[in-house]
């Protein structure tokens, strides 16, 4: 597991904009401020892939280069991911994607997944990146990583979020029967009695989108 803000940069200038009550009531700025999260870890998660030397011409001689040789497929978990899957499809700018539509459905103290929706390419033999900014229970990132897994096996699997609590994470790694790396921007301390992280910072696709009915 690799935790972005473990080591002081200016991810945390990010992540505490997101969080802050005050900075949250600009929705460009969210969006913006989950986009450039998702840069960075997108290039993090780089640093893992297989790459191939090409020769490239520049205007004074030939320079021999390290490239990407995986074929990366980002799938965005809907509504809430899509500013931070447009920072990873910044930097893997020759991905293809997938999306999911799950959302979390109340009943009385059960909270359960709706999976509404989901399109994604063959997966065999490449690099899976699932985006969702918010972990939490874990329910809709195992629901969409099984859904998703009817598509292909793939190359690697990769989990990003740019806030998770401990319990997610325990609950991917007790269910998920698959190999994955799970990258976060922050761990977060803990649910609270309706399943959101704390300290947190909220509904993550209200303040980047406004207030769903």
């Amino acid at each position: 597991m690799f935790i972005l803000s473990e080591q002081p940069s200016v991810a945390n200038q990010f992540l505490a904009e997101l969080r802050d009550v005050h900075t949250q009531q600009d929705s460009m700025r969210f969006r913006k401020n989950l986009e450039r999260l998702g840069e960075l870890l997108a290039y993090e998660v780089s640093k893992t892939l297989t790459y191939r030397s090409i020769e490239v011409q520049t205007p004074l001689e030939r320079a021999q280069m390290e490239v990407p040789a995986d074929q990366v497929v980002l799938v965005a978990v809907l509504r809430a991911a899509l500013p931070f899957y447009q920072g990873f499809l910044n930097i893997f700018d020759q991905s293809e994607s997938g999306f999911i539509g799950a959302f979390r459905q109340e009943n009385g103290e059960k909270i359960g997944v709706n999976l509404g929706y989901h399109a994604s390419p063959k997966l065999d033999n490449k690099v899976l990146i699932l985006v969702d900014p918010m972990l939490a229970t874990g329910q809709s990132c195992v629901t969409s990583l099984k859904t998703l897994l009817e598509h292909g096996a793939p190359k690697a699997i990769h989990i990003v979020a740019a806030f998770a609590a401990p319990e997610g994470v325990q609950y991917l790694a007790t269910t998920l029967e698959v190999p994955y790396i799970l990258w976060l921007g922050a761990l977060d301390e803990k649910l609270n009695s309706k399943a959101y992280i704390v300290p947190g910072l909220g509904d993550a696709g209200d303040l980047a989108f406004g207030e769903k009915l």
